[in-house]
């Protein structure tokens, strides 16, 4: 597997990571083989540090550093929140034009966790596909701004006000997804890490890394006129 480099300098890089692969080995999925950190690492025949995480299902921005230092440095400020997030995603219905979603979460261990996100609506669509005793089928395109990084933050809090990410599973609509897999043959979770914005660790400038949307999201904005 060929990844898709987007920055790199003497201390960072940056991948376009594809929709189902996951950064580095799990034991909640100990039948993968194939994980970006190795990927990365054969590719550029040098030990990389994830500096933080995104979902399997999850495409876009994937930031290592290439040393131990930097890495903590990163770790610092992603675990500081100075880290600006931008993400992408398809949901179902007609979102607000602009909102904040201020819901605690429970992590793995069961203990609550305040979490927050902004979001954005870009586009909205309607379609002619009758759904669950309506004559069309209403989906936006919205960007969502993690102020915190919860696990599975942007994917439970849309879910939370009755606007689910497209091919979400569990916390998406199963009609919806059994719709676009039925329909469009799609079984790709529609979020997108777009850009991310930090403070670099070792110049201090600011820098902005972007990711392009894959064939697959864009497929479906073109299903959906969006």
């Amino acid at each position: 597997m060929k990844l898709e480099v987007i920055y790199q300098d003497p201390y960072l890089i940056a991948i376009n990571k594809p929709h189902g692969l996951l950064v580095h080995r799990s034991k909640y999925a100990d039948d993968v083989k194939v994980f970006a950190m190795q990927e990365l690492r054969d590719q550029i025949g040098q030990f990389v540090y994830p500096c933080h995480r995104i979902d399997r299902k999850t495409s876009g921005v994937l930031l290592f550093t290439l040393d131990e230092p930097n890495n903590s440095l990163m770790q610092q400020q992603f675990a500081a929140n100075m880290i600006k997030k931008k993400y992408l995603a398809i949901v179902r219905g007609f979102t607000n034009d602009n909102g904040t979603i201020d819901y605690a979460l429970v992590n793995e261990k069961g203990k609550e966790q305040e979490a927050l996100t902004h979001y954005k609506t870009i586009q909205k669509s309607e379609i002619d596909v009758p759904f669950s005793g309506f004559n069309t089928s209403r989906y936006s395109l919205v960007e969502a701004y993690p102020q915190s990084g919860r696990l599975h933050q942007i994917r439970k809090h849309l879910a939370h006000i009755h606007h689910p990410i497209i091919g979400d599973r569990p916390h998406g609509c199963n009609k919806q997804n059994k719709l676009f897999r039925e329909k469009w043959e799609m079984m790709t979770m529609m979020l997108h890490a777009a850009e991310i914005e930090f403070q670099h660790p070792v110049s201090n400038e600011n820098i902005t890394i972007t990711a392009k949307i894959s064939s697959e999201f864009e497929r479906v904005m073109r299903l959906l006129s969006l």
